[in-house]
C-alpha cells in the first residue's frame, strides 16, 4: 500500500471522533436533564457549544497549521481532545459539561484542518485527491448521522459519560499511529494566528444564536433577547470590518475572494443545515409522536447514513468524470426533491418509502457536500491548504449548529401558532404545554386520563404539520440554492493549483 493511502487510513482514525462527537449528545439530553439536573437552556448550550466553538477556532487553528505542518497541529489537537473527552466523561454539573465540550471543539478545530491538509499535501493527483476527499467527506457525514446511534446503544448498557470515554482509546491509537505512520511535513512560518479577531467571532455567533434560542423558547423578554441579538450583530460587523481594514485578517481575504470557494462555503453549510436539521426532525418524531426508543428512532435513520457513506467515494469518481458544478447542480436537485416528498410520508406505515427517499437524500446531500470540499481544496495553493481546510471546516460547524437552531425554531414556531390545547386545560399548564411538544408530554403527566390523551392528540398534530412545513421549507431553500449554484460555479472541471 503506497504511503500516502496508510496516511489516509490515519487521517480516518483521526477524524471520526470529532464528527460522531457533533451529534452523538442527541439521544443523552433527556438522562443529562435528571442526572446533572440541567435545565432546558444547560441542555441547548450543551449541544451546540461544540459546534459553534469550533466553527469561530477553526481559521486560526488552519492558519497556525500552515505555520506548524498538519503532522505536529494533529498531535496537539488529538490530544486536547482526549484530555477534554475524559473531562466531559466525568462532569458532574451542567456547567462543567459544556466547559468540557468548549475544550473538545478546540480539540477539533485543530484536527479538522490538518487532516484536510494532510489529503491536499499527500495527494497531488486531482483524481486520487477526489476520491481521498470522498472518504474523508463519508466520515464527516456518515459519522454525525451515526452519533445518535452510537449513543443510544452505548446507553442501554453503561452510563451517559460512556459516550466520551469511548473517545480515549482512539485518541491514543492515533497518537501512535502519527508518530509510526505519518512523516514530517515542511511548514511555513509567516502566517499570523490572530486569536482576538476569532474570539470576537465567536461572541457575535454565541450572542446570536443565544437570542434566537431565547427568542423562540422565551427564556428572556422580547425585549432583552432583541438588545442580545443586536449586540451579536455589532460584534459580527466589527469583525466583517476588521476582515477588511486588518493588516492581519483572520480570513485569509486570497481564498475568499475566488468564485469556486465561495459557492463551496455555502453549498457546505447549506448541506450540513438540511442533514443535521432533517435528523433532529425525524428524531423528535420519532421519539415524541411514535414513541420509538432513542436506540429504534437512531436505527430507523440507517439508510440515510449508509446512503451519505456510500456516495462519498462515489461523488469524487463523479466529480472527476463530470466536473464540481454538474455534481453540484444535480446533488442539490436530489436533496430537495427528497425533502419535499418525505414531508408529506407516513414514517410509520409507509417505512420502504420514507428510506427509499431517505437515501436518495443522503446520496444528494453528500454529493453536494463532496463537490463543496472539491471546489475549496482544489482551488487553494498547496502552502495555504491548512487555511482552505479550516474556512471548509467553519463552513461544516456552522452548518450543524445552524441546523438545530433554524430546524428547532420553525417547528417551535409552528407548533405554538397551530397547537389546539383542550378547552379544560388548566391556564398554567397552557403555556408549557404550547410551548413545545416535549413540554407538553411533560404536562400530561399530571392530567386526568382524558384530557392527557386529548393533548398529547393535539399536540401529535400541530408537530406533525410543523414537521412537513419544515421540510417543505427546506425542499424551497435547497432549490433557490441549486439555482444559484448553477450560476456562481464557474465551467469545467476541478484544476489543480499547485
Amino acid at each position: 500500500m503506497h504511503n500516502r493511502w496508510r496516511i489516509l487510513i490515519v487521517i480516518i482514525f483521526i477524524y471520526l471522533p470529532v464528527s460522531l462527537d457533533a451529534t452523538v449528545l442527541y439521544v443523552v439530553a433527556p438522562i443529562l436533564s435528571v442526572q446533572l439536573q440541567a435545565t432546558h437552556n444547560e441542555l441547548l448550550w450543551i449541544m451546540d457549544i461544540y459546534p459553534l466553538v469550533m466553527a469561530s477556532l477553526l481559521i486560526p487553528m488552519g492558519t497556525l497549521g500552515d505555520r506548524l505542518g498538519f503532522k505536529k497541529l494533529a498531535v496537539y489537537g488529538s490530544a486536547i481532545f482526549g484530555v477534554a473527552s475524559l473531562a466531559a466523561a466525568f462532569a458532574w454539573t451542567p456547567a462543567l459539561l459544556i466547559c468540557a465540550r468548549a475544550l473538545l471543539a478546540a480539540g477539533a478545530a485543530m484536527i479538522v484542518p490538518a487532516t484536510l491538509a494532510a489529503v491536499r499535501k499527500n495527494f497531488p493527483n486531482e483524481k486520487e485527491r477526489n476520491m481521498a476527499l470522498g472518504i474523508w467527506t463519508t466520515i464527516g457525514t456518515g459519522g454525525a448521522l451515526a452519533g445518535p446511534v452510537v449513543g443510544g446503544i452505548l446507553l442501554n448498557s453503561f452510563y451517559w459519560g460512556s459516550v466520551f470515554l469511548i473517545n480515549i482509546p482512539v485518541v491514543l491509537f492515533v497518537l501512535f499511529l502519527l508518530h509510526k505512520v505519518v512523516p514530517n511535513d515542511k511548514s511555513s512560518g509567516h502566517q499570523s494566528v490572530n486569536l482576538s479577531q476569532s474570539l470576537l467571532l465567536m461572541s457575535a455567533l454565541l450572542l446570536l444564536i443565544y437570542s434566537a434560542k431565547s427568542l423562540v423558547h422565551h427564556d428572556n423578554s422580547a425585549l432583552m433577547s432583541t438588545y442580545i441579538f443586536l449586540t451579536g450583530a455589532v460584534l459580527l460587523g466589527c469583525f466583517i470590518v476588521l476582515q477588511i481594514v486588518s493588516r492581519s485578517p483572520l480570513i485569509d481575504t486570497g481564498l475568499i475572494s475566488q468564485r469556486n470557494i465561495i459557492a463551496g462555503v455555502v453549498l457546505a453549510m447549506t448541506s450540513m443545515i438540511t442533514l443535521v436539521g432533517f435528523e433532529l426532525v425525524i428524531s423528535q418524531e420519532l421519539q415524541f409522536v411514535h414513541r420509538f426508543t432513542p436506540v429504534q428512532a437512531g436505527l430507523y435513520v440507517m439508510p440515510l447514513m449508509l446512503s451519505c457513506c456510500l456516495a462519498g467515494p462515489l461523488a469524487g469518481h463523479l466529480i472527476s468524470r463530470f466536473g464540481i458544478k454538474t455534481v453540484a447542480v444535480a446533488g442539490l436537485a436530489v436533496s430537495a426533491l427528497s425533502l419535499y416528498v418525505l414531508a408529506g410520508v407516513d414514517f410509520v406505515n409507509h417505512s420502504w418509502t420514507a428510506w427509499a427517499w431517505m437515501s436518495l437524500l443522503g446520496a444528494g446531500d453528500t454529493v453536494a457536500l463532496m463537490a463543496s470540499s472539491s471546489a475549496i481544496m482544489t482551488a487553494a495553493p498547496v502552502n495555504k491548504a491548512s487555511s482552505a481546510g479550516s474556512i471548509e471546516g467553519m463552513s461544516y460547524e456552522l452548518g450543524t449548529g445552524l441546523g438545530i437552531t433554524i430546524f428547532g425554531s420553525v417547528i417551535a414556531g409552528v407548533y405554538s401558532s397551530t397547537v389546539r390545547l383542550p378547552d379544560n386545560l388548566p391556564p398554567a399548564l397552557s403555556g408549557p404545554a404550547g410551548a413545545s411538544f416535549s413540554e407538553a408530554i411533560e404536562v400530561s403527566r399530571h392530567l386526568d386520563e382524558a384530557t392527557r390523551d386529548t393533548l398529547l392528540k393535539a399536540a401529535s398534530s400541530a408537530f406533525m404539520h410543523s414537521h412537513s412545513i419544515t421540510l417543505e421549507s427546506a425542499s424551497l431553500i435547497l432549490t433557490m440554492l441549486m439555482m444559484l449554484t448553477f450560476f456562481i460555479f464557474e465551467q469545467g472541471k476541478a484544476v489543480s493549483r499547485d
